[in-house]
């Protein structure tokens, strides 16, 4: 029988996003790709250093003893390098005790074509032309900022956060905003419009999935009364009110929820990922990211279109 993949939630990580890969690029741009695959080769027991995206996916994996035998989270490695230079990165894989096994090689070629057909909810990577090419074809993408965060390795809990427009929604609220250039005319038609869901933004299926997984969660915490839930979501978002309705209600209608919600009305979103410390925080926006949080640029909609 294959291996089914709709009853799972199904992440693509690239490399550049899991492992810190800044010398093997350095000299992949200086000597070019047959030295660069002399060098790989010769370090191929050279376990990778963690990346950007490593405690996400690592805390997320985690998560399948929810359902032994029969995973919740599919994490597939999904890479430019061809299967010779990438064998490091398997090695790596293994060494750090990370349950992925499956994996696709595209020498060269952005793999963004194959996100469907894996099913994927997201697809992370380094690399920016990647994911504005998956984007472009309407693939659920985000390009892994650097970062300097670091986080508990005892501490089993896992955090998301997502900003709402552009990456939960569409872009039409940040259209009308940017139109108007006021918040008054900007609030005034989100209110009349508050009962009326937004259509979903790149990242919506991710959040059904990652709720799928919550239920469970509290399912097991129900039966053994002793359970503690692991993963946790959050909303930051620079809507307040009256905007605030519309997302509310368009959450409510899309059948999903966040534990948490900080509609922050123009405050700086570092001074809640400060408190929060999410392991992936998802924006669409750049300015929005902190140094001390995992960022993830969701390059989609009008905020990533160039300037006229």
């Amino acid at each position: 029988m294959a291996y089914e993949l709709s009853s799972r939630l199904v992440v693509g990580v690239a490399s550049s996003a899991l492992f810190d890969l800044a010398e093997s690029d350095a000299y992949f741009r200086s000597h070019g790709e047959v030295a660069y695959r002399v060098y790989q080769d010769e370090r191929v027991d050279d376990t990778l250093r963690p990346g950007v995206a490593f405690p996400f996916v690592q805390r997320l994996l985690a998560l399948n003893d929810l359902r032994p035998g029969d995973g919740l989270v599919e994490v597939i490695v999904l890479s430019k390098n061809d299967p010779t230079t990438g064998l490091r990165v398997l090695r790596s894989i293994a060494t750090h005790g990370l349950d992925i096994t499956r994996s696709a090689f595209t020498q060269g070629k952005a793999p963004y074509a194959y996100i469907p057909a894996f099913e994927m909810s997201l697809f992370l990577s380094g690399n920016r032309a990647d994911v504005d090419a998956a984007i472009a074809a309407g693939c659920p993408a985000g390009h892994v900022l650097p970062s300097a965060a670091v986080y508990d390795e005892a501490d089993r809990e896992l955090r998301v956060a997502f900003d709402f427009d552009g990456v939960l929604a569409s872009d039409e609220s940040e259209r009308v905003y940017r139109s108007a250039g006021d918040l008054a005319p900007y609030h005034e038609h989100e209110l009349s419009r508050r009962f009326e869901a937004l259509a979903k933004g790149p990242l919506q299926p991710l959040l059904a999935k990652l709720n799928a997984i919550q239920a469970l969660e509290e399912e097991r915490r129900l039966s053994t009364g002793t359970y503690v839930p692991r993963l946790r979501i959050a909303l930051v978002t620079a809507r307040s009110a009256p905007a605030l309705d519309r997302a509310i209600h368009s959450l409510r209608d899309w059948g999903v929820q966040v534990n948490d919600a900080f509609f922050l009305g123009g405050i700086e979103k570092a001074r809640v990922l400060e408190v929060l410390r999410p392991h992936i925080f998802f924006d669409d926006q750049r300015t929005h990211f902190a140094d001390f949080v995992a960022g993830v640029h969701i390059p989609y909609g009008v905020a990533n279109e160039p300037s006229r």
